[in-house]
């Protein structure tokens, strides 16, 4: 369930769930997987790592090695959401989905309205756990890479057999669109270390 916590430090691993609006299929209706993968690529160039990701249709769940740069980890995770809604909007209009961007608009809260915000893309918050040990990440990857197998609409038989995940580089060593680190890269990689560079 999402929650409002904020994540209280600056550095570390955590395992992070975001969920269209709804549950809508706002992914897959748009074919916008390539902008989660534009987002993993930025959080890559300045410093972080995926250890883990699945798209879903309708949500996200990875985990990313954050590094110390300076930004709150949620305001870091805020912005790439704000950066996918923002395109995810546009290639709505483009297809002319107006009878989904009617009701996004009216589920703006008021308080959002007043500082200009058009549309409810995701859920306002996300859920997040901090990953403490080797056993916990490899049980969240097993959740992560099982998840399109899983459910009435399974969207694969076998979990490398899903494209927008990074279960065929842990099962069959290919790596993917996106550059993942494994969990015993990341025992060497200091992440306290602040960045030159902030996201």
């Amino acid at each position: 369930m999402p929650v409002k916590r904020q994540i209280p430090d600056s550095h570390g691993i955590y395992f992070i769930t975001f969920t269209c609006v709804r549950w809508l299929k706002l992914f897959q209706i748009t074919d916008s997987y390539d902008l989660v993968y534009q987002w993993f690529d930025y959080l890559i160039s300045k410093g972080h790592h995926v250890i883990g990701f699945v798209i879903m249709p309708n949500h996200i769940h990875a985990i990313i090695a954050f590094r110390n740069t300076g930004k709150r980890i949620n305001t870091i995770i805020g912005n790439g959401k704000r950066f996918m809604a923002y395109e995810l909007v546009e290639r709505l209009k483009d297809s002319d989905f107006y009878f989904l961007l009617e009701p996004m608009s009216n589920w703006v809260a008021f308080f959002d309205k007043a500082r200009n915000k058009k549309h409810e893309v995701f859920e306002s918050s996300f859920d997040w756990k901090e990953c403490n040990s080797v056993e916990f990440i490899e049980q969240k990857l097993d959740y992560i890479h099982t998840n399109p197998c899983k459910g009435n609409e399974r969207l694969a038989e076998h979990p490398a057999e899903y494209e927008h995940s990074s279960a065929a580089f842990y099962i069959n060593n290919i790596q993917g669109r996106v550059r993942i680190t494994t969990f015993l890269e990341m025992q060497d990689i200091d992440l306290f270390k602040v960045t030159e560079t902030s996201p």
